[in-house]
């Protein structure tokens, strides 16, 4: 095969709202941190042990604006792109990397709207001594 792949498809959560930067009245740039984690079970210790990697997300034009209006902190998205690294110098003109995702397609799977809207739908339950109820388990995956 002579061809080559870079593609990436990552689900997680934002950490940082979208921050934008206009170049002009046509193009513009929107970035943001996502989180996306890792659990797995110690074989020596048997506990759970869970590991964030954080991506640097890189939206363009029309799209950047779509995640600006719709995204904020926290927010669970699934975004696909390619790796791309950047080479800059300084301000003491040492060689600086920066690793970024370029995000070519996205899916929300969650919004703040969403998680207000859940919230609100859900009644206080009165208190019953004789029923049994277990606490759910919380989602120790999520970093926020």
């Amino acid at each position: 095969m002579s061809g080559t792949l870079n593609k990436v498809m990552l689900i997680g959560h934002l950490g940082d709202d979208v921050k934008m930067h206009y170049f002009d009245e046509k193009n513009c740039v929107g970035r943001f941190p996502l989180a996306t984690n890792e659990t797995y079970t110690s074989k020596q210790t048997n506990e759970r042990i869970s590991n964030t990697e954080w991506h640097n997300i890189v939206v363009r034009n029309k799209a950047a604006e779509i995640c600006e209006k719709y995204l904020s902190k926290g927010d669970k998205v699934y975004i696909e792109g390619r790796i791309k690294t950047r080479k800059w110098n300084d301000d003491k003109g040492i060689e600086r990397y920066s690793t970024e995702i370029q995000c070519t397609d996205f899916t929300f799977l969650s919004t703040k709207n969403d998680s207000q809207e859940q919230a609100s739908q859900q009644t206080p339950q009165a208190s019953n001594p004789n029923k049994d109820v277990a606490d759910p388990e919380p989602d120790s995956n999520t970093p926020f």
